[in-house]
Parts: C-alpha cells; structure tokens; sequence
C-alpha cells in the first residue's frame, strides 16, 4: 500500500515511516525542509518536499501521488505562534484531507489532541491550538473517508512500550512518540476504529488488542 505521511519529519512520522517501510510498505513523506530529506530517506520514507502550511490543494495532491492513505501528522510545533497554529494545524489538515479527495485515498488519519472535544475559547496560543484541531477534526469527521482522529496525551520522548490505554472517551495520560506511531501504524495495517475518534495514552494492553477492543 502506498501511504502518504504529512509531516514527514516529525518525530512521530519518522517512527511511523520506520515502521511502515519495515513490513513492505511504499512510505511518502512530505516536508518542508529540503534538508530533511535524508533523515526522512534513513527511516524508509521517500521524501516530497511539499510546505503544506504554503501548499494548494493541487499541490498537495500531487505530492500525494496515488497514495490510498493519508495521515496528517504534521504541526507548526513548540513556540509557534497563534496564527500558524490556524495555517498548519487547521488549514493544513484540511487541506491533505481535500488532497485524499482528490486523488481517492480512502483512509484518513489525522494526529489530533486531547481537548479538542471542547476546546477553550480565547486567543491565548494553547487555546488557538486547540481550537485549530478541534476545527480540522470536525472536517475530517464530516468527510467521506474512512477517517481516524487519534487524539493522544501529553507526548513524551521515552522509549515505546507497545502498551496503551485507548478509549473513545475522553480521558488524559502522557504517551511515548514511539507508542503513537505504533498505534497509527495498526490503524493502517488493520483498518481498525474506522470513523472512531480515539484517545490516547499510556497503558497496559498491547497496541493491536486494545484497538480491536473498540470495534
């Protein structure tokens, strides 16, 4: 299968490239950052350099090539501001979400957050981020994709445990990158917790268990 990674540089998506390429699938990886392409080739992924925050639809589509998944794993990152939490965080999902559209991927996973079920108001930066997932979320939701919305804790960089409590109820705990794309990777493999929205965190159940659970 050909899977398309937006975001491709992420900490999250160079596990999930790793682990995608490892049992045989065709990983793209857009990214910003000509200069990270390399890394993005070390983890098994062929890199599109694509700014989606800066992209059209079009665009992006094209850099999707005839993937028949899409995730959106990209973010404007710590100590951006407000209103590139709108262009990426927001704008850019919809936008990768518009390019599945176009070029037939009919599954779409999106890296969301906890609190996005009820958003704060006001314009502080976290706010906004949260309101910018909240507003990609309920796109994809309204989409016609077989569409995913994981929505993890406080991410940390600790080794990957292969466990983790996932629910479809909102609820917070910290989770490893690593566990994550671990999650993303048998969301795809399996199709699991299709049209689900599925939160995230560390636990005790294994990865493909815990999701099968929900289903």
């Amino acid at each position: 299968m050909r899977i398309a990674i937006v975001g491709g540089h992420g900490k999250i998506a160079l596990v999930l490239a790793r682990r995608l390429a490892a049992r045989g699938e065709e990983v793209v990886s857009l990214i910003r950052n000509p200069g990270h392409a390399d890394d993005v080739r070390s983890a098994g992924g062929q890199p599109v350099v694509c700014d989606v925050e800066h992209a059209t639809v079009d665009d992006v589509a094209e850099a999707v090539g005839g993937a028949e998944a899409v995730v959106f794993a990209a973010g404007a990152g710590p100590g951006s501001g407000a209103e590139r939490k709108l262009t990426v965080d927001r704008d850019g999902a919809i936008k990768a979400l518009a390019a599945a559209v176009a070029v037939g991927a009919s599954r779409f996973v999106i890296v969301s957050s906890v609190g996005a079920e009820n958003p704060p108001d006001g314009d502080d930066v976290f706010n906004v981020y949260l309101q910018a997932k909240a507003e990609a979320d309920a796109a994809v939701r309204g989409s016609d994709r077989e569409w995913t919305i994981v929505r993890p804790g406080p991410l940390t960089d600790a080794p990957g445990t292969g466990r983790v409590k996932v629910s479809t109820d909102a609820f917070r705990g910290d989770v490893p990158r690593e566990d994550v794309a671990a999650v993303l990777d048998a969301l795809l493999d399996e199709r699991l917790a299709v049209d689900q929205i599925v939160y995230l965190g560390g636990g005790d159940d294994p990865v493909q268990q815990a999701l099968r659970s929900l289903t």
